[in-house]
């Protein structure tokens, strides 16, 4: 997360490497985005801001799409346990009780998210500030269980959330 909040205004005036620097976290691993959604400026507010990006990702290849999904981690995985996630993931995945699972919801959540990145090829997706850590399970259970045309929408849509909630951190106003 930034340290300050931006305005509206300064995101507005920077330059396109400003800009995406500033807002490349937004997406996970992904400042493409922001890069190519500063060409859209002026935002008028943070809601046209997350559309222009929303938009961005929408009009992407397929295979940048895919770039994006798996450019996310694994809830509770390995880079959790290495300390290696991105301050973003950290503070949602910590926020949503994700550092604190037993040992038997530990196996549990490996043996769903290796099930999950087999069947669909990236990694279970959700925007963990709007689950508890029960709904969280529950929800990697029944996706699982998706056709893969389903999920792929569903987990660009939970990025979606995910990128508005972050933005509402970052955006002074």
């Amino acid at each position: 997360m930034c340290a300050a909040a931006l305005r509206l205004a300064d995101l507005n005036a920077m330059s396109e490497a400003e800009f995406a620097a500033a807002l490349g976290g937004v997406f996970e691993h992904s400042p493409w985005i922001a890069e190519r959604a500063s060409a859209r400026r002026p935002f008028a507010d943070a809601g046209a801001l997350h559309r222009a990006m929303v938009e961005t990702v929408r009009a992407a290849s397929r295979a940048e799409q895919l770039a994006l999904l798996r450019a996310h981690p694994e809830l509770a995985g390995r880079e959790a346990q290495a300390g290696t996630l991105t301050t973003h993931s950290s503070a949602e995945q910590k926020g949503a009780g994700l550092v604190d699972l037993s040992p038997e919801e530990k196996r549990h959540i490996a043996r769903l998210n290796a099930e999950y990145r087999a069947r669909f090829g990236f990694p279970f997706i959700i925007a963990v500030r709007n689950y508890t850590r029960r709904e969280i399970f529950a929800e990697l259970e029944r996706r699982v269980a998706n056709d893969a045309a389903a999920e792929l929408a569903e987990c660009l849509e939970q990025v979606f959330e995910i990128a508005r909630l972050r933005l509402g951190g970052v955006i002074a106003d």
